[in-house]
């Protein structure tokens, strides 16, 4: 029998956990730690919220689970005592133009049930008042609320003739069968400088003749003629590329069509994405799209102003919505903007909302680092909204590194000691006052203070963006030195990122991007063939062997028939649950007994992709497998193996994958988007590291971070603020980390002080 008030587990092994027992603690806050790979999301999403979520399942009739996604079920004994799971990820909520606040929060359909019952006048029901749905899109953009145009600038180069190079894109440019539709014009000089057509001439090149004309070609191989019918290189882009689906083209096609467009508000609808109708339905002065685009705290008193007896019900409910989202600290948000440019965090907090009005009790809510993206100021909100699911007699179990939440929680587990196959291990599992007094990992660096840089690099010249708009920003013009580590920082939505992956980018197109995003999700994607080295390795030994590489590719000749190389079996068993089958024919091993046969060194293919980066370090010898290789362990990832799925890796280490591939580069602008997420502090300093690597080649960094470890560290600090949203927008300071103490109006430096243990009078 069990204890009641505990969630037992037994021989937990998912991934790297060590055959796990032990004990959480339920109707408390509860924070599991421990450096990136140790093992924490395999404890908590892999193990305890799948297994949650598929007993859970299994208490539905058969009917239902036979149409529902099964869970797989993890690898461990038995858990006991478990309720059911809700897990908060940092999972994107939608990924396309239409999914925005609104609609992910569920106040979207709320304000247009509102507005078809007491708007004036009235354009119908509900749907009469969605973009995405026929009755209610502008028929010009179909819902979208933009445009699309080609960029002429990026298409003609106007100091060059045709034949120079004066069409930009690869389709039309000189040597493309297209191209003679513009060398052989009779209307158009192929080597005369753009800049000196006429207006006629500039027209003809663009738009097109007045008259028809046809333009005559002849094919050299079979000296075939063919008359074709002359388009302007507009007209013609237009209709071969802008207006088709280009999905079919080769993926560098796709991507030049993509670079020569620009988006532009759709002119009928002003950008709403709705037809005049519903634009023109009132509530006391405001249409929807009013609504949809104030600030959500500003939205509040707006609804409070509705008297009607038909919408003072739906008003309340609203209200209710919109009052969670502000004490999630989303009340600088707009209901129209677009989930896709939300943060980790503000994602994180905006699927908290719909569980803050929930009165369900006796849940176990995992939550994956819900202070991503989060300024420190930000964070303490993030403390006390756990707080409150707790009080609720819920289980809180948290995925954290910062110190604020680790602080305030009733029990902390710290996986390690260290990560990969050294970690999944229980290090540390107490209070935190007990936490304090330990020697882990965690404890040390939790005990010691932020270390200020106190000789940050000198520069003389520098990026400069002037006249940011964008979202939030108040006309900002900024100096990004070059050649040094920049932090950029500020309360979360005071418009860091508005500055810095969209404004600065924009100026500075050429600029790499290091962001959140996924490497890669299939089990077929691995360190060895994200990094470039599979090809190698494969030409190594098809040349000791003397056969084709492709024997040495699980997704070609080599892999095995029956499992079609993924080395496991999935059986379709209806409403059971699904159950991966190591396969019979390869043992798991992926490949074919023929490409087994082979080997290298004495080692098969196999057996080199399930050795770590530092073992595989040590058996090669080739320039070209080992560089990238030491590039990988330079980032700390020296216990991975090189056969590994993407999908398996935590979001640190996503993130120094993702900075090995740019560590051999130079002489480049380097941009950083919050580059600490899911990493330990100790694992923050090695990223510190690899920074100051990239600037001491040469390249210039900029990183958008709340962690005070960066901020501290880096030559330059520029601080966004004072709030969020309309709050928000201005460059509150510009300076080395030890002037910015002296800045009384920013959240940051008060923070700052207080981790670096510098008092007032020191600052």
């Amino acid at each position: 029998m069990w204890d009641r008030g505990v969630i037992e587990i037994f021989g937990a092994a998912e991934n790297n956990l060590k055959n796990l027992c032990l004990r959480i603690p339920k109707e408390q806050l509860v924070v599991l730690t421990g450096v990136s790979g140790s093992g924490k999301s395999s404890l908590a999403f892999d193990t305890v919220a799948r297994e949650g979520c598929r007993q859970w399942q299994d208490t539905l009739p058969l009917y239902l689970r036979s149409r529902m996604p099964h869970y797989k079920r993890p690898h461990v004994e038995r858990i006991a005592g478990l309720t059911p799971c809700i897990v908060v990820d940092q999972k994107p909520i939608g990924a396309n133009a239409r999914s925005t606040v609104g609609t992910a929060a569920d106040i979207a359909p709320l304000i247009r049930m509102l507005f078809s019952r007491v708007g004036v006048p009235s354009a119908g029901g509900s749907m009469a008042y969605s973009f995405n749905h026929p009755h209610g899109m502008c028929p010009v953009c179909t819902g979208l609320g933009q445009e699309t145009a080609l960029d002429e600038e990026k298409m003609f180069d106007r100091d060059r003739s045709i034949n120079e190079g004066a069409i930009r894109f690869s389709q039309f440019s000189e040597g493309s069968w297209q191209s003679i539709y513009y060398t052989n014009n009779p209307y158009l000089d192929p080597n005369k400088k753009l800049r000196d057509y006429s207006d006629e001439e500039w027209r003809i090149l663009r738009i097109g003749t007045r008259e028809p004309l046809i333009i005559d070609h002849i094919y050299k191989n079979t000296g075939q003629v063919s008359h074709l019918p002359y388009e302007g290189v507009v007209t013609r882009f237009d209709r071969l590329y802008r207006n088709r689906d280009i999905g079919g083209l080769k993926k560098s096609v796709q991507e030049e069509v993509l670079s020569l467009l620009r988006r532009k508000d759709c002119a009928a609808c002003g950008g709403s994405g709705l037809n005049p109708a519903a634009l023109a339905s009132r509530i006391n002065g405001y249409n929807i799209v009013d609504y949809n685009t104030m600030q959500v705290s500003d939205l509040l008193p707006v609804l409070e102003q509705i008297r009607d007896p038909l919408g003072a019900s739906l008003a309340r409910q609203i209200r209710a919505g919109l009052q969670a989202m502000v004490r999630a600290g989303l009340g600088y948000l707009t209901l129209s903007r677009r989930t896709d440019t939300l943060s980790g965090g503000e994602l994180q907090r905006l699927k908290m909302v719909r569980h803050l009005g929930s009165g369900l009790t006796n849940i176990t809510y995992i939550f994956d680092e819900p202070t991503a993206g989060l300024h420190p100021a930000d964070v303490r909100r993030i403390c006390e909204l756990l707080r409150q699911l707790r009080d609720r007699h819920n289980t809180v179990l948290v995925v954290e590194h910062d110190r604020q939440v680790i602080g305030m929680a009733d029990h902390i587990i710290e996986l390690g000691p260290q990560a990969g196959d050294h970690g999944g291990k229980i290090v540390f599992q107490g209070s935190v006052q007990e936490l304090r007094r330990a020697q882990t990992l965690t404890a040390r660096v939790l005990r010691g203070p932020v270390a200020l840089n106190t000789a940050p690099l000198p520069w003389t010249r520098s990026y400069i963006v002037s006249g940011a708009k964008i979202h939030n920003l108040k006309n900002v013009t900024a100096r990004f030195p070059e050649g040094v580590l920049t932090a950029v920082t500020g309360v979360a939505g005071s418009g860091k990122s508005s500055l810095v992956c969209h404004e600065f980018l924009s100026h500075y197109p050429d600029a790499i991007l290091i962001s959140q995003s996924p490497v890669g999700t299939s089990v077929r994607s691995t360190p060895a063939t994200y990094c470039g080295i599979m090809d190698e390795i494969r030409r190594v030994f098809a040349k000791e062997n003397g056969v084709s590489p492709q024997w040495f590719s699980f997704n070609s000749k080599g892999g095995c028939p029956v499992c079609k190389g993924k080395g496991e079996i999935m059986p379709d068993v209806a409403f059971a649950d699904p159950v991966a089958i190591t396969c019979e024919e390869c043992g798991g091993r992926r490949f074919n007994s023929t490409a087994l046969g082979y080997s290298y060194r004495g080692k098969t293919i196999e057996e080199v992709l399930s050795m770590t980066v530092t073992q595989a370090l040590a058996f090669f010898s080739e320039r070209k497998i080992c560089d990238p290789l030491r590039l990988l362990q330079d980032v700390g990832l020296g216990y991975m193996t090189l056969g590994q799925p993407l999908s398996t890796l935590s979001g640190g280490e996503v993130q120094r994958l993702k900075l090995a591939s740019e560590l051999t580069k130079s002489g480049q602008i380097y941009i950083f988007d919050e580059p600490t997420t899911g990493l330990h502090r100790r694992d923050v300093q090695v990223l510190l590291t690899l920074l100051r690597r990239l600037v001491s080649r040469g390249n210039t960094v900029i990183v958008v971070e709340h962690r005070l470890d960066v901020v501290a560290q880096a030559d330059w600090v520029m601080d966004m603020g004072p709030g969020a949203g309309d709050q928000g927008g201005c460059l509150l300071f510009a300076g080395t980390p030890q002037e910015l103490l002296k800045c009384s109006t920013s959240e940051t430096a008060r923070f700052l002080a207080e981790a670096a243990g510098v008092s007032d009078k020191q600052s």
